[in-house]
Order: structure tokens, then sequence, then C-alpha cells
């Protein structure tokens, strides 16, 4: 059984209900390519996974308020 094996860059949209971020998330293939790593969205309203180059945007922008 030949499955799709890579994971390529992608723009994936995120909301706070996936907060807090990791990659690669659980509904991603393979979601163990890589090891977890949490990015931080919250300030800027997007980050960009430094081991897969997913590029994730938090949907509504960057958080107001944050601290």
């Amino acid at each position: 059984m030949n499955q799709q094996t890579n994971n390529k860059a992608r723009e994936i949209e995120v909301t706070t209900d996936d907060l807090p971020l990791h990659c690669p998330m659980p509904s991603m293939l393979l979601w163990n390519s890589h090891p977890r790593v949490f990015l931080p969205i919250e300030a800027t309203g997007e980050a960009l996974c430094p081991y897969c180059g997913t590029h994730y945007t938090l949907k509504g922008g960057a958080a107001s308020g944050h601290h």
C-alpha cells in the first residue's frame, strides 16, 4: 500500500480553538513527520513552521490586548 508520505509547504488558517498552535497538527498526513514544535501565533496572527515550512494564519488576525 503506497500512501502519500511528504508534507509539502502549505497555507493553513487556524482559529483560537486550535491554540496553543503546534505543528504538525493531528489532522495532518503523517502527523509524526517531524518533532512537534509550538508556534507563537497570537501576537502577529501568523507563524511559519521551521521544519516543514507550513504557513499558519490566525483567523481574525492577531489577538488584541494579548500580553
